[in-house]
């Protein structure tokens, strides 16, 4: 699947950016499909499908906030998946810095996740 900008987990610019249409359309839609690369271990989809990320950021320096969540405060990889995280979109070409938000307000539900999600947790 294509990466999109749009719905509830789409990266969101600071308005009136000083970045290129063309550059940020590249910058956005490459940091979302490093976002699909990460998977929570016990959950066969992508974090991004899933709907952890709550908020992508991108500054007029390419620097790179995201705010996230897990699917449970318990999740056994609470402190590493902030890490994979940040290591998967720094390495999108432009990206100058990423910062990761570990969240729970509001919490996770299985609301948040796409219809791809969906489809490979077999949860209609």
């Amino acid at each position: 699947m294509t990466p999109t900008q749009d719905g509830p987990n789409a990266p969101q610019v600071s308005p009136g950016s000083t970045i290129p249409p063309e550059e940020l359309d590249r910058m956005t839609d490459d940091i979302i499909s490093a976002l699909k690369t990460v998977y929570d271990p016990e959950i066969p989809s992508d974090i991004y499908e899933l709907g952890l990320i709550y908020r992508v950021d991108i500054d007029d320096d390419r620097n790179v906030v995201i705010d996230m969540t897990l699917t449970a405060p318990g999740c056994p990889v609470a402190g590493e998946m902030p890490g994979w995280v940040e290591n998967a979109v720094a390495s999108v070409q432009g990206v100058q810095s990423v910062k990761v938000n570990m969240v729970f307000d509001p919490p996770w539900d299985q609301s948040r996740m796409s219809d791809e999600a969906r489809v490979a947790l077999d949860m209609w």
